[in-house]
């Protein structure tokens, strides 16, 4: 077992001080290098608008020039996002912690990627795959409380929608038939791993981080954060609160459709900060190739005038070369 949580960390922490292995260089630190005043907007778009044409249009637009935007009126009932959203006690989540030396991604833990200075992230976190059914592990799911997997199922038919709207929409937006950009990611068998983030209040917080700055792995990732402020996002280089939408689905481009749509679509460099006095919490989903599926520009998409922009490559090697901080 893991033994140093965050959470404990935060709750054992004096009012002024934090262990130094949480504390960002000067170049990273969100107190001085966060645009402040300023909530960036990034584009919302109705997804109840009848113009279907508009709609395929905002996403392509946003897919293009943001890397990111937000979902309103998604179909995904809202009593549904708040069973979602019910907290786990730390002693039900160490019940699934992973072991130290763990390679499995899957369980509660702490550190997750190689950072190249040996800084952490003052987050918490819990992995599990919430589709397709043949991958679910359902020994990583949590027993209490005794809704959770009749919760997580249910987020997980919904979302499972909104994603094939995306994808559908993304396709037609490079130009391609509406099922070929989602036939190319793997189809039904894409994963669905949702992650569980848990950022405790922190007493320094312009100080530290609670996820430093990344691109996602995944396509897509589909997010629905609580109240707290923590998501920033970085425009024309500099670092910016996202506007919390309340009820909205943050969506973030990932590297996998980048590279998939060759370099049309650009993944959104994005981290996240903590707050003072408040627990932030948020749940992504990452929507992944299979570790042996093979992603790599969509063939139609290049030609003489436009070469491929990426390696074609298996998911797993991507994903290795990603957290330990290897080029591609």
């Amino acid at each position: 077992m893991e033994l140093l949580r965050v959470q404990t960390i935060a709750h054992e922490s004096k009012d002024t001080t934090i262990p130094a292995m949480f504390v960002r260089s000067e170049t990273e630190q969100p107190g001085t290098t966060t645009v402040k005043g300023v909530k960036l907007e990034v584009p919302i778009i109705d997804f109840s608008n009848p113009n279907e044409e508009k709609v395929q249009n905002e996403i392509m637009e946003a897919s293009q020039k943001w890397g990111m935007f937000q979902i309103v009126n998604h179909e995904i009932p809202n009593d549904v996002i708040k069973k979602l959203q019910s907290e786990l006690p730390q002693e039900e989540k160490e019940i699934y912690a992973k072991p130290v030396g763990s390679e499995s991604i899957e369980g509660y833990g702490t550190n997750l990627q190689k950072e190249v200075n040996g800084k952490k992230g003052w987050v918490d976190h819990l992995f599990h795959i919430i589709w397709p059914l043949s991958s679910i592990n359902y020994r990583v799911w949590p027993k209490n409380p005794p809704s959770y997997r009749e919760v997580n199922e249910e987020y997980g038919k919904y979302l499972r929608g909104v994603a094939d709207t995306l994808f559908k929409s993304m396709s037609i937006g490079l130009g391609l038939e509406e099922h070929e950009l989602k036939e190319a990611a793997g189809g039904d068998d894409m994963i669905y791993r949702l992650k569980i983030n848990y950022y405790p209040p922190c007493p320094c917080p312009d100080l530290v981080l609670g996820v430093p700055a990344h691109t996602d792995m995944s396509y897509l990732t589909i997010l629905v954060p609580n109240e707290v402020q923590g998501l920033q996002a970085s425009r024309d280089g500099q670092w910016y609160d996202v506007k919390y939408v309340p009820n909205a689905l943050v969506i973030h481009i990932g590297d996998q459709i980048e590279i998939l749509s060759n370099g049309n679509y650009k993944a959104v460099l994005h981290r996240t900060t903590v707050n003072k006095d408040e627990t932030r919490m948020s749940w992504p989903v990452f929507i992944e190739p299979k570790e042996d599926h093979e992603v790599g520009p969509h063939p139609k998409l290049i030609n003489q005038d436009n070469p491929p922009k990426y390696k074609t490559k298996k998911y797993k090697d991507y994903a290795y070369c990603k957290l330990n901080k290897i080029p591609q």
